[in-house]
């Protein structure tokens, strides 16, 4: 008899499990429940989520950035923070924790946040970007060099270079583009861009642009020139022949018409 349970114990389970569930099942759904007990070990041994937040961030070189790593999970055993970069102050609450990264000037970094609960470990990547938009962007006005236009760009303090595309626009359409990625330098730098073109007459008076823009893998910041405009056309020594002998020749023409016009005119008067 050892082995039974007293009656009111067994009217007290029925009680509290209706539905024919029993009592083991009826005891572990309560303690799973909102407004059960404290969770028992299957419930935090379930799988948890985890993620770091932002996971991408661009700031400006020297900068100091936060990041959060939350979980489900309602007690966290430990958290690891794996980077290269200096660490600041540290907080912290029962499923979550962040960390400052102080002095961020690589223009590329990985941070990998860890969080252990119930024994298995988890972990969330983020990356950070330190940038330098370009300071100013300048297009010189156009230099005639024999046939061709010479057009000069200068981007200043901009970085990193190698995610630099400059790119030069007429009338609103690109006539030259040129991405840096070959450039791998770690410091601020200004960059010259030279272009060579011949325009035509239909090139006249149309706005000349420099755009210079970095792509951060989506994020992307960039400036513009002020617009500079063609006012004369480069003619060749034989098209500027032509020309002076077209002028020449019309100019003959208006001088021939003038007399005969006059002529007509005087002999109109005299017969008057």
């Amino acid at each position: 008899m050892g082995f039974l349970l007293p009656l009111s114990l067994l009217v007290l389970l029925a009680v509290a499990c209706p539905g024919g569930r029993s009592a083991r099942r009826c005891w572990a759904a309560r303690a799973q429940s909102p407004g059960g007990s404290s969770p028992t070990l299957s419930a935090t041994t379930a799988p948890f989520w985890m993620r770091i937040s932002p996971s991408f961030i661009a700031v400006r070189p020297g900068s100091s950035v936060w990041l959060n790593c939350s979980s489900s999970c309602p007690l966290l055993e430990g958290s690891a923070l794996r980077t290269g970069l200096r660490r600041g102050q540290k907080l912290s609450g029962p499923s979550w924790i962040s960390f400052q990264l102080l002095d961020v000037r690589a223009w590329s970094s990985e941070v990998h946040c860890l969080l252990t609960c119930a024994g298995v470990t988890r972990g969330a990547t983020a990356r950070i970007h330190a940038y330098k938009p370009p300071h100013r962007v300048i297009l010189e006005p156009p230099v005639l060099e024999g046939r061709e236009y010479i057009l000069r760009c200068h981007v200043t303090h901009v970085f990193p270079v190698g995610f630099l595309v400059v790119t030069l626009q007429r009338g609103g359409r690109v006539i030259y583009s040129e991405s840096l990625e070959r450039f791998t330098g770690l410091d601020l730098a200004n960059v010259t861009l030279t272009y060579k073109f011949q325009a035509w007459p239909h090139d006249l008076w149309k706005p000349v642009t420099c755009h210079a823009r970095l792509n951060l893998d989506g994020l992307v910041v960039g400036s513009s020139s002020a617009p500079v405009t063609l006012t004369s056309l480069a003619w060749s020594p034989a098209s500027q022949a032509l020309a002076s002998t077209s002028i020449a020749a019309f100019v003959g023409i208006l001088l021939v018409l003038g007399a005969v016009y006059l002529r007509k005119y005087l002999l109109m008067q005299s017969e008057v």
